[in-house]
């Protein structure tokens, strides 16, 4: 499956998320990568069946000009609505103040507090998290505010902060969005329950789960 992955802000830099989804090329999994919202285009979006957006509204690490206009928000929309899937991952979630993406996604990130230590409590029973074993791990513990329609949350994140849901699904159309808060680290990315999360999430958004 050959997947467009849309990363790298000011906060987040991409060799993360590079980094992070190598290891699933052995799984069947081929990236293409945009780094630079320049370089994005809702044609070039439109040619794959997944895509993943980690990337908060900065242009690149480089440059912290806003690059998601009505339009942007508008062509993920039409993706999803259309068919394609949409894995969101960590950064992908500063929707807040968005129109279009903050009810496509069904939540947006808030405010997290330092670095801390995570736990990861899969949902049991869940076709998300099969192979998935709870494991905690330092991380950014992004504090969420879902949306009212949002009741599949698969993923639960605790820290000495609070809980919060840390993976959701829902669809839109006739298409799928699957929501992954966790990621600031790139030893979250290859903690093996999260490679799976992201495995059989991909596989998920694509239909084929």
């Amino acid at each position: 499956m050959r997947v467009l992955a849309i990363t790298n802000d000011y906060w987040h830099p991409g060799a993360v998320v590079h980094a992070g989804l190598e290891p699933l090329r052995a799984k069947g999994f081929e990236f293409d990568w945009i780094d630079d919202a320049a370089d994005w285009s809702a044609e070039k979006m439109a040619g794959y069946p997944v895509v993943i957006l980690s990337k908060s509204n900065n242009t690149s690490q480089a440059d912290k000009t806003p690059w998601i206009t009505p339009a942007v928000e508008q062509a993920f929309h039409d993706f999803v609505t259309q068919g394609g899937g949409l894995l969101v991952t960590h950064s992908g979630t500063v929707v807040k103040d968005t129109a279009i993406l903050r009810p496509l996604l069904g939540g947006a990130f808030v405010q997290h507090p330092a670095q801390c230590p995570v736990v990861h409590e899969p949902k049991a029973g869940h076709p998300l998290t099969v192979g998935v074993v709870p494991f905690t791990a330092m991380d950014e513990h992004y504090h969420i505010v879902l949306e009212p329609d949002v009741t599949d949350v698969f993923l639960t994140t605790t820290s000495e902060h609070s809980s919060q849901p840390g993976g959701w699904t829902r669809t839109e159309g006739v298409g799928r969005v699957c929501v992954l808060t966790p990621g600031h680290n790139v030893e979250v990315w290859l903690e093996p329950s999260y490679q799976v999360l992201l495995v059989n999430a991909l596989r998920w958004c694509a239909g084929a789960l």
